[in-house]
C-alpha cells in the first residue's frame, strides 16, 4: 500500500525515548546494568495522516509528566510540517524482580 504499518509507530516511540534520554546524558544500557528497568504499561498512538515510505520524518519526543516511580513521554511525528501521528507512553520503573522502585533522582521528572 506504500505507507508505514502502524505497529512501527511504538517502536519509533522507543527510538525516540532512548535518544532523549541519550540528549540528557544517560544512557539506557547504564540503567539496566544498575538494575533500573524501564517498562511500557500503556501506550496510546492516534494516526491522523499516514506516513510512506521513504519518506523524511521527524519525531520530537518529550517528558510530560511523572511521579517516582513512574514517567509519560509524549510524541509527536511530522513530515513536512504536517502531523502524522501523536502519542503517548507511561513506563514504570521496576527492579530486576520485577517489583516496582523508586527511579534514580536524575530521571524524577521536575513537570
Amino acid at each position: 500500500m506504500g505507507v508505514v504499518h502502524h505497529t512501527v509507530y511504538p517502536v519509533w516511540f522507543e527510538m525516540g525515548r532512548t535518544e532523549l534520554l541519550r540528549s540528557l546524558g544517560g544512557s539506557y544500557r547504564q540503567m539496566e546494568a544498575d538494575g533500573v528497568l524501564l517498562v511500557v504499561i500503556s501506550l496510546e498512538v492516534r494516526y491522523h495522516s499516514p506516513a510512506r515510505y521513504d519518506d523524511l520524518l521527524s519525531l520530537r519526543t518529550s517528558l510530560a509528566g511523572g511521579s517516582r516511580v513512574k514517567l509519560e513521554h509524549a510524541y509527536e511525528l511530522r513530515r513536512d510540517g504536517t502531523k502524522l501521528v501523536t502519542g503517548r507512553t507511561v513506563l514504570a520503573c521496576l527492579d530486576r524482580d520485577g517489583r516496582p522502585r523508586a527511579l534514580p533522582d536524575s530521571l524524577v521528572p521536575d513537570v
